[in-house]
């Protein structure tokens, strides 16, 4: 089976394995786990903030990043498609008591003419604009690659305005590889940032949540509401500590990305949009086949991917696939579609 539904299916290699056997372990609500002071210390350094805070997940980490910058009743100025509006579950109102305002712009970031326009001033009658949601990579619109200027521009436009910003990394490392970029140049210009390790860089549990002192000693009270205090958590802190090791190593998920988008517009009914990072959209319209179907009928040849919209399907390459997976999953689909 060649699996190219996401980058999170990665399973751990055998350096992580053994990372989770023999890691140092604590008590980490009493903030005695070495192994994740370990890791939340260099995620910090690598990101080029203050601090750093291990979670479970992207979305608990996105949750708690809207709940410590906002006051209950106030709105987020968010893409339509962004993760926040789109995978989470209305969280931000279910969790935080936030509105949500929306907005559709070019590569899903707002300019800062749509900052100001959209920035609603607190007063008697309006709770005010609290934080701007940014997201690089971005996923839903094909994991494109947002440059550090466009994210400093929205986010500036924002600050002047006293509206916290918080990014969306969760692929934020394919983003400084796909522009060979360092990724303080995407963290600096805003309040806090979410990366995960679970995806490109393989690990199999975990994402980081990295800002001020003052904002990560806030975060840590919000992860415990959420039921994020977690405790020996050094074993699946070990294998995240030997996720940050492979971020050289997703230029390869790219460079398959890129083949996989060619190799798909050789293929009858499908055409591909040209990849930034690990993410392929594909508009399966011409098969004349309903994208769930275009997938169960891959299913079937051992290839999975995910139906992705009215007429399109997503495909992602990850460290578990290799460049000679590519070529059969493209023969494999020639095969279904012939």
């Amino acid at each position: 089976m060649i699996d190219l539904r996401s980058d999170t299916v990665t399973t751990p290699d055998e350096g992580m394995r053994e990372a989770a056997a023999t890691a140092d372990v604590g008590d980490d609500v009493y903030g005695e786990d070495p192994t994740v002071n370990e890791l939340e210390a260099r995620v910090a350094d690598r990101l080029g903030t203050a601090a750093a805070l291990y979670f479970p997940t992207g979305t608990m980490a996105n949750q708690t990043a809207a709940r410590v910058h906002t006051e209950h009743g106030q709105e987020v100025l968010a893409d339509r498609q962004s993760h926040v509006v789109k995978y989470e579950l209305g969280g931000l109102a279910q969790h935080s008591g936030l509105q949500v305002r929306m907005f559709d712009a070019d590569r899903g970031v707002p300019t800062p003419e749509q900052v100001a326009a959209a920035t609603v001033a607190e007063d008697l009658h309006r709770p005010g604009t609290g934080l701007l949601c940014l997201e690089n990579t971005h996923n839903a619109r094909g994991g494109l690659a947002i440059d550090p200027e466009t994210i400093a521009a929205a986010a500036t436009a924002a600050r002047e305005r006293d509206v916290a910003v918080h990014l969306d990394g969760a692929r934020l490392f394919n983003a400084a590889t796909a522009l060979d970029v360092p990724a303080t140049d995407f963290t600096a210009p805003v309040d806090s940032v979410m990366v995960s390790l679970s995806k490109g860089l393989g690990a199999p549990v975990g994402s980081m949540l990295a800002g001020s002192e003052d904002f990560i000693e806030r975060a840590r009270r919000i992860r415990k509401l959420f039921g994020g205090g977690m405790r020996q958590i050094g074993i699946v802190a070990g294998p995240a500590l030997r996720a940050l090791e492979n971020v050289a190593d997703l230029e390869a998920d790219h460079e398959n990305a890129r083949l996989l988008a060619a190799g798909l517009d050789d293929i009858d009914g499908f055409d591909a949009q040209e990849p930034e990072t690990n993410i392929v959209l594909a508009d399966v319209a011409e098969t004349g086949t309903e994208p769930a179907v275009v997938a169960e009928r891959l299913r079937d040849r051992d290839v999975l991917v995910t139906p992705f919209g009215p007429t399109t399907i997503r495909l992602c390459t990850h460290r578990d696939v290799t460049r000679e997976d590519i070529h059969r999953a493209l023969e494999r689909i020639e095969d279904g579609f012939a």
